[in-house]
């Protein structure tokens, strides 16, 4: 596809003639002007997730720059942000996803499909970061970061939301909320059942929350609680995407993944001095998942989970033209993973225990985050993190080799990280800000990628991936229209993954770059529009020859499953004071399927229709056509083992609900 050069000169033309509310995020923990940072951060307000009324996180955080979720089965997904779509253990440990700032799982205990675990549409918010995180956050927080900030007791109204659709698909919400004059709390809860459009597929999701937040003796609090419970039978892969009664089989029909995860925090803060505050947040967090892995012979059985405690620590002082936050952050986690396989051996994999460790695990990390506005055009800003983690292996097997199971000796790893940024803000014109960042993000090994090997692998020499990211841009906020443009340069090394003949690699490196564009522009009071988009290439940076010849990894190749363009269009229309209409577009432009290049998918285009009619003041009813013009396409396409497969995309579906709000 080729750019719009057109469009842009619209968006251009229309950014200069018109200006944007000042959106608060917490990149800082503490709040700031989203136009005030170097930070290349998307704000989706609560407002913009009941329009969009999301089953799965790809329809919500596909519409932002950069972003591109693969959609699984059921909860499932696999991320992109500033990347192609990562697997495994890079999957798991290259995005850093966080609930009120803390992240939802331990470092070295990240899940691949990370946010099924958060609260979806008990949201307040939902902040995309791309690129590597500021210094406030640590291992993970390679390519970007997800923030899912809880809803605000005292300013969000109470509600009641009923849906249901194609597929079998129900979903029901209650939210309480009350604000007091001494303490504002709420209590909401979110279920979702779906039967599936794939054969035995089915999905049942429960999100639980409570907040409170008041201020005693000084110290201002607030008390967070959440729980998910997972229950979905899963299918996988099939050979065509195409053939509508072949993408709705179901080859693995006793495969499933059953999840919990609980986690409560506390965080308190309040004023030490002139100039000077602080803030703590003790928190826990506890999760367990039983997974069938349906994708190996003799469909082994996981159960994993791990139980955290930590402590984040700030002091702050802003005298208004320095803000200063110097921090310390630390953690214990007890992890645990065992694999076991009922059924006969088949080939290596054999019959029984296949793996059976703990881990105990510690992290603990120093910070500073600086602001200093240096003349009133010109804000500068700079931080630095050393974080050191340590793992404790403790493998309940015998060591050794039983079939294509590798289990280590009980052993002890410990890394470090040192992580950097500088970056600045630049008023060229009112309303008008050129910015620009140098940052480093980093992430230790994932356990699962050190204890959990196969004959002939090792994990000599890994050492913390590290992505060393330059970057400029603009932005432009003029009446209630919007643009920002940024480009993007980023470095990748000691990349650790498994090759196609199963061995581990240590020392890859990949490049990256893009162009990212945002605009928003009320067209007229009636009529909106609005356009995401990203063309970026990432790439690999050293060769790889393999004895799979066809997946062997050439300098300069394109990293498979990482399409160079991307877009995102939204036209809304309001004819009426109680009627709201709004067409969505989605481009996932083509892609290499494997790393050698050979093989490609060719992209696709979806429509999305969503319309909303207001019943009375606090009534709306609602319907979503997804996939309106019904396009066969895949959430995922891929080249293994010498075939194509695909993660084949939903038919058109049809979602009625109401939303009562007090």
């Amino acid at each position: 596809m080729r750019f719009p050069w057109a469009v842009l000169g619209v968006v251009l033309s229309a950014a200069g003639a018109a200006a944007q509310d000042v959106i608060v995020i917490t990149g800082d923990r503490a709040g700031e002007a989203r136009a005030g940072t170097a930070l290349p951060v998307s704000v989706i307000d609560a407002a913009e997730i009941a329009a969009v009324a999301p089953q799965h996180p790809a329809e919500l955080l596909n519409r932002e720059p950069g972003v591109f979720l693969n959609r699984g089965n059921g909860a499932e997904h696999l991320t992109a942000i500033r990347s192609p779509v990562l697997t495994g253990g890079a999957g798991a440990g290259s995005f850093l996803y966080l609930e009120d700032g803390i992240p939802l799982r331990a470092a070295g205990f990240a899940n691949v499909n990370g946010l099924f675990e958060d609260i979806g549409p008990l949201a307040g918010a939902v902040e995309v970061l791309r690129g590597p995180g500021p210094a406030l956050y640590g291992s993970n927080a390679l390519h970007g970061l997800v923030n899912t900030r809880t809803p605000d007791p005292a300013a969000t109204p109470s509600r009641l939301v009923a849906e249901a659709g194609s597929f079998g698909r129900y979903r029901g919400e209650i939210l309480h909320a009350r604000a007091g004059e001494d303490v504002a709390a709420l209590m909401a809860l979110s279920g979702r059942h779906e039967d599936g459009w794939r054969e035995d597929a089915g999905l049942d999701h429960v999100r639980a929350l409570v907040r409170a937040d008041g201020a005693s003796a000084g110290v201002d609090w607030r008390f967070t609680a959440s729980l998910v419970q997972l229950g979905q039978e899963t299918a996988g892969y099939v050979p065509d995407y195409r053939d509508r009664a072949v993408a709705r089989a179901n080859g693995d029909p006793e495969a499933f993944r059953d999840a919990v995860a609980a986690r409560m925090s506390l965080r308190l803060e309040g004023e030490a001095a002139a100039h000077w505050s602080w803030s703590l947040t003790p928190y826990w967090r506890s999760n367990a998942m039983d997974f069938r892995m349906h994708f190996f012979p003799g469909d082994p059985l996981e159960e994993s989970g791990h139980s955290s405690a930590g402590l984040n620590a700030a002091l702050v002082r802003d005298t208004g033209a320095v803000r200063v936050t110097l921090g310390a952050d630390a953690e214990a986690t007890q992890g645990w993973l065992r694999e076991t396989q009922e059924a006969p051996t088949v080939f290596s994999f054999v019959q029984g225990d296949h793996y059976d460790y703990t881990v105990d695990a510690a992290v603990a990390a120093l910070y500073a985050q600086a602001r200093w506005q240096l003349l009133p055009v010109l804000n500068l800003q700079a931080g630095a993190r050393w974080e050191q983690t340590r793992f404790d292996y403790d493998n309940r097997l015998p060591d050794g080799v039983a079939g294509r199971y590798l289990r280590l000796p009980d052993r002890s790893d410990d890394f470090e990280t040192f992580t950097p940024n500088i970056g600045f803000v630049w008023q060229v014109a009112e309303n008008a800000d050129v910015f620009g960042r140098i940052a480093r993000g980093a992430r230790a090994p994932q356990t699962a990628e050190l204890y959990r090997l196969q004959p002939g692998q090792t994990i000599a020499g890994i050492q913390p991936e590290t992505l060393d990211s330059a970057e400029l841009g603009w932005r432009r906020a003029v009446g209630g229209a919007s643009l920002e443009l940024v480009a993007y340069a980023m470095r990748k090394r000691h990349v650790f993954f498994r090759d196609a003949d199963g061995f581990n690699v240590t020392d890859g490196a990949t490049r990256h770059a893009g162009i990212e564009f945002d605009f928003a522009w009320p067209v007229t009071e009636t009529l909106e529009l609005g356009l995401t988009g990203t063309h970026a290439r990432h790439t690999y940076d050293f060769d790889r020859p393999v004895g799979t010849a066809s997946e062997g990894i050439a300098d300069g190749d394109d990293i498979d499953t990482a399409p160079r363009w991307l877009w995102s269009g939204r036209l809304g229309w309001t004819p009426a004071g109680r009627a709201a209409l709004d067409l969505e577009w989605q481009h996932v432009g083509d892609y290499y399927t494997d790393a050698a290049n050979d093989h490609a998918y060719e992209g696709h285009d979806l429509l999305h229709l969503r319309a909303r009619y207001r019943l009375g003041d606090n009534a709306q009813a609602y319907v979503i056509v997804r996939n309106l013009t019904d396009e066969t396409y895949a959430e995922r396409a891929d080249y293994a083992f010498g075939n194509a497969r695909y993660f084949p995309g939903e038919p058109r579906g049809v979602s009625l609900g109401v939303r009562v709000t007090r």
